[in-house]
């Protein structure tokens, strides 16, 4: 391995057994979309400097992914204009392509006489199968790197864990091996001499064919600067007190990282490296840092080991026999999926945090629990109430479609991570959560209020 690079050899996983070839190398960037901090890339860069081959950075938008809307695409396509820049001044080529991912990629490798194939790693079922049909169809080696979890979640755990307090001894133990310091990207020498078109974020824009009546975040930088000022403000002005603020609705006490983190403008090691310095190491870091390391990589443990991670067949047994007991409890109010995103409930707090999802990408964490019990419960059958929940989280918030999203849907609804709780209507023995109960966890009139316009 070149001296340029001090990756951790245990964050790659070779998807294909396929002895290297000459060529180019292109990293063929998807969950992790940054330049900085990006151990894929820092990988691809290693590869390419050893062969001293030309490096090329690969992305390829579909026009559809998992009901994803414009405000979603315009988080991203903004962050990846930063991207394409910040490449060109290391000579490095950013190339975007338009189509079915696996085809586009296969045709690409076919096309340019590319010899290795680096890509990062994503838990969910369709980035696998895509990482799947590549490694099947080029005759060249395909290598994933886990650069969005700080301990790599293929090394963390071989199997799905029970919750936070078993994958929680496993993580802090190979904490230390993967906090290294980041080398930096350099200036790459050998140049890509094929033509490649400059990357016009307007036009590609204007040109997606993507549900248009949900729009873009104003007031939100997205991309790796909006990321690095979002995480310093935090640090300055939220992380004392995140402890103490952190499930008030009513105060700013969360980091407000998702979406950065969601689109890997930010490595959460970045994060975790960052916080670490700043203050000494107090309760308040400590619960971040648990939220941040613990219950991210058990999200992508659970999607990673259970496919039916969307679906009530992903739920643990006790939590499925549960639920099928009470399947036919009589539910006192019933609504639509059109009803619940529409905000046409009878509960105001509930309606207060669903309009504040739509009309800004985001919900606090404490009221996604609650907005996701509630939906089980207006529900005609659990398999509706996931279908329903899903379906908002992944419209509106801008963290949408994240293993963090589904497996707090399915702990909400499912009972995943959590444990059996005394039995009651409909619930069955999935833990309960009520509006009485937000009242006395903070002033539910004053959020009202505050977000209800």
């Amino acid at each position: 391995m070149s001296s340029h690079n001090s990756i951790h050899p245990l964050r790659i996983t070779c998807r294909n057994q396929i002895p290297e070839a000459s060529g180019a190398v292109i990293y063929w960037m998807s969950r992790d979309q940054r330049v900085a901090d990006n151990w894929a890339l820092l990988h691809a860069q290693s590869l390419a400097l050893e062969r001293q081959a030309p490096l090329a950075v690969v992305f390829t938008l579909a026009d559809s992914f998992l009901g994803a809307t414009l405000r979603q695409f315009g988080f991203m396509l903004r962050g990846l204009a930063g991207v394409a820049e910040r490449l060109k001044e290391l000579d490095v080529s950013f190339i975007l392509l338009r189509g079915n991912p696996p085809d586009e990629i296969c045709r690409f490798i076919q096309q340019h006489n590319v010899g290795v194939l680096v890509t990062d790693f994503d838990p969910l079922r369709i980035k696998r199968s895509w990482h799947d049909q590549v490694a099947r169809s080029v005759p060249i080696p395909c290598m994933e790197v886990d650069t969005h979890n700080v301990v790599p979640c293929r090394i963390a755990s071989n199997r799905q864990e029970y919750g936070a307090y078993t994958i929680r001894p496993k993580i802090h133990r190979l904490l230390p091996d993967f906090l290294d310091a980041f080398p930096p990207v350099v200036q790459h020498p050998f140049p890509w001499t094929a033509p490649v078109n400059d990357f016009d974020l307007e036009a590609t824009l204007s040109s997606i064919p993507v549900d248009r009546s949900v729009g873009e975040i104003g007031g939100l930088t997205p991309g790796e600067q909006g990321g690095r000022a979002r995480l310093h403000d935090f640090i300055n002005n939220g992380l004392a007190l995140y402890e103490a603020e952190r499930n008030d609705p009513c105060r700013h006490g969360q980091s407000g990282l998702s979406p950065w983190l969601h689109f890997g403008q930010i490595s959460a090691q970045r994060v975790v490296l960052e916080v670490s310095r700043h203050l000494s190491i107090s309760s308040s870091t400590e619960a971040f840092l648990e939220e941040l390391i613990v219950r991210r990589e058990l999200a992508d443990n659970f999607c990673l080991h259970n496919s039916s991670y969307d679906r009530v067949a992903g739920f643990p047994e006790w939590a499925q026999r549960t639920i099928a007991e009470h399947r036919h409890d009589p539910r006192e109010y019933l609504y639509s999926p059109e009803q619940l995103q529409t905000a046409q409930t009878h509960d105001p707090l509930w309606n207060t945090a669903q309009l504040t999802m739509v009309n800004t990408g985001t919900m606090h964490g404490y009221l996604r629990m609650y907005w996701a019990k509630k939906i089980l419960e207006w529900s005609p059958s659990p398999e509706d109430a996931m279908s329903a929940a899903i379906m908002l989280n992944d419209r509106y918030q801008l963290d949408g479609r994240d293993p963090n999203g589904y497996a707090g849907i399915a702990w909400s609804i499912g009972g995943v991570h959590d444990r059996a709780w005394g039995e009651r209507p409909v619930f069955g023995k999935i833990r309960y959560m009520n509006y009485k109960g937000c009242l006395r966890k903070f002033n539910v009139a004053e959020y009202i209020s505050r977000h209800g316009s």
